[in-house]
């Protein structure tokens, strides 16, 4: 029997990690959230094991990222790499803890990502998919999305994961261009969607409501299919406007209204995480070595 993979989710010390994305919009989380925390949520939930995102573009993250991948319950962890500039992003890759790490991610905002396809960036992708990792991104314009199509392309072994449906306009009851990115995104079979929500829909989402998720996650379970479906949290971001519990129940409910079968359910809470990310992969095959950096 698969497991139950929250593939979403951080962890954090308000004090200590720098968080831009962060204003006063968002009080609920100005506090610490740690695993003692989330554990209970989890057990609560029926969740197996999780993957910890990285949440703040600095190296001391990465080192952190490691402390909290010791909880048993993390099966792996998406760590920083300042992929805009591959000379430090390798040596980052050198330096940082490999342990559990089965993808990277930089936070990118609304930069256009116009040099993901130089020489030296296509040439950082591909060492990121030898060693086995996926590259976890949240596009939101036409420009990012583009440039991911266009990487894509160039590194097809790369796997990559959109965070949070794509940043979907639910909070305005939206729908383009969001579907047809989606659905451009769909026709590279090297890219996968987390059926997540992510800070911009919660920041301006008037109240959580399962019903308002129904078309979006329909259109993605259409055009990705389970196979290229992951369910995600994204505590405690959630926090902003639902609680875990509810939020969880509420996405698999979703989902299972696009997927009706028991074998496509079970990739959305596990499968498809597990094989994305490598989870059942132990680290030493990867290729991530903890070399003393240059």
């Amino acid at each position: 029997m698969s497991r139950t993979i929250d593939s979403h989710h951080h962890l954090w010390r308000a004090g200590v990690q720098k968080h831009p994305w962060r204003n006063e919009a968002h009080g609920t989380l100005e506090a610490d959230f740690g695993p003692q925390d989330l554990e209970p949520e989890l057990r609560s939930a029926n969740i197996d094991a999780t993957v910890l995102m990285q949440s703040a573009d600095e190296p001391a993250e990465n080192d952190r990222l490691a402390e909290y991948a010791k909880a048993h319950f993390v099966a792996g962890v998406v760590a920083w790499l300042p992929l805009s500039d591959p000379e430090a992003a390798l040596h980052e890759l050198r330096r940082m803890h490999p342990h559990k790490v089965c993808g990277v991610r930089a936070l990118i905002g609304r930069d256009s990502l116009a040099w993901l396809t130089n020489e030296e960036s296509l040439a950082l992708f591909r060492e990121i998919a030898q060693r086995n990792l996926a590259w976890d991104v949240v596009p939101v314009t036409s420009e990012q999305i583009s440039a991911i199509l266009k990487l894509a392309v160039a590194v097809p072994e790369l796997r990559i994961v959109v965070d949070h449906l794509g940043r979907p306009p639910v909070d305005v009851r939206g729908w383009q261009p969001w579907a047809d990115h989606l659905k451009a995104l769909a026709a590279c079979p090297s890219v996968a969607v987390k059926v997540s929500v992510g800070i911009d829909v919660l920041t301006s989402w008037d109240s959580w409501k399962r019903e308002d998720l129904i078309p979006y996650v329909r259109w993605a379970g259409e055009h990705f299919g389970a196979s290229r479906l992951m369910l995600g949290s994204n505590w405690p971001v959630i926090l902003l406007k639902s609680d875990y519990q509810r939020a969880w129940q509420d996405l698999l409910s979703a989902v299972r209204e696009t997927f009706p079968g028991e074998a496509e359910q079970a990739l959305l809470r596990g499968g498809t995480a597990e094989k994305w990310y490598g989870l059942s992969v132990p680290t030493a095959a990867r290729g991530v070595e903890h070399l003393p950096a240059s």
